[in-house]
């Protein structure tokens, strides 16, 4: 056998590898991870172990799960598992539901707030945290008095810093309408480089800040009128999905919605929630 075969032999995920990483993800992340996903997994592992200069994910699985100083790459761990499909404008409905329906109803309520609290939770990227900052700032210029702030999650710390940043290619803008292109982003001022940034006075409506569903308690401390919580439970099995949706209803006040991905449902799950509309839910 070469020398080059066991390299690379050294570099497959083994069944019982592949076991212990998945009960680690699905326990502390809350992600299904079924045996059909073992090349996936295998390949971003394997830029893990040459990241760290390892010879085998043998050698990786040591050094993530039995190691006490693993705090930075359980970090990097969960940026190479978790995955980060997002799109501004995605699911588009739920935007104009928001607008037409949602927040009036909420003007209209006793309770109406004087500062809007949205949270999306499960931001990705940042397109649709600044997706709802571009619609929420049109209905502040048609509504005198409104005023709104957004806080925006993920567990990886790579797609946050990414959000932050703010910055998009020419191909992931294209469904932002586009007068609002012309109304809140910035194109680069090298002809050469077709990217944009959101504008600052859009950016300083979101804080930004990592979070874990799985965590017990959620360190927010304020609570909000709208959530969105898109496209992330289709990654939890029911009984975390229950408890997810429990811990996130308890940061929502009375009678504010919670918005979940147009291919999801809380159907079956003990939750204080009624539905109100094509994947929107509200507060009982």
């Amino acid at each position: 056998m070469s020398i080059e075969t066991i390299q690379q032999e050294s570099l497959n995920l083994t069944k019982g590898s592949f076991d212990s990483f998945s009960q680690y993800i699905t326990r502390e992340l809350g992600i299904k991870m079924p045996r059909s996903k073992i090349s996936m997994l295998q390949g971003r592992l394997r830029k893990r172990v040459r990241a760290l200069g390892l010879t085998s994910i043998e050698d990786y699985q040591k050094l993530l799960f039995k190691s006490s100083s693993n705090k930075e790459e359980l970090v990097n761990f969960i940026d190479a598992v978790t995955t980060n499909k997002t799109d501004f404008f995605r699911e588009r409905s739920h935007f104009d539901t928001l607008i037409e329906s949602t927040l009036p109803q909420l003007e209209r309520s006793a309770r109406k707030p004087s500062l809007f609290n949205l949270w999306c939770a499960g931001c990705s990227t940042g397109e649709e945290a600044y997706t709802l900052a571009m619609v929420l700032s049109e209905y502040e210029r048609l509504h005198d008095g409104f005023d709104f702030s957004i806080f925006a999650t993920d567990i990886s710390q790579r797609v946050l810093t990414k959000a932050q940043t703010a910055i998009y290619t020419e191909e992931r803008i294209q469904d932002i309408p586009t007068e609002l292109r012309k109304r809140y982003l910035l194109r680069s001022r090298d002809p050469q480089k077709r990217i944009y940034r959101i504008v600052p006075n859009l950016r300083s409506r979101i804080s930004f800040d990592r979070l874990n569903f799985m965590n017990e308690n959620y360190s927010v401390s304020r609570r909000f009128e709208v959530i969105f919580f898109r496209n992330v439970m289709i990654y939890f099995d029911k009984n975390t999905q229950e408890k997810v949706v429990n811990r996130l209803a308890k940061r929502l006040k009375p009678g504010g919605f919670l918005f979940v991905g147009h291919s999801e449902s809380l159907a079956g799950l003990d939750i204080p929630f009624e539905s109100v509309g094509s994947s929107i839910y509200r507060k009982s």
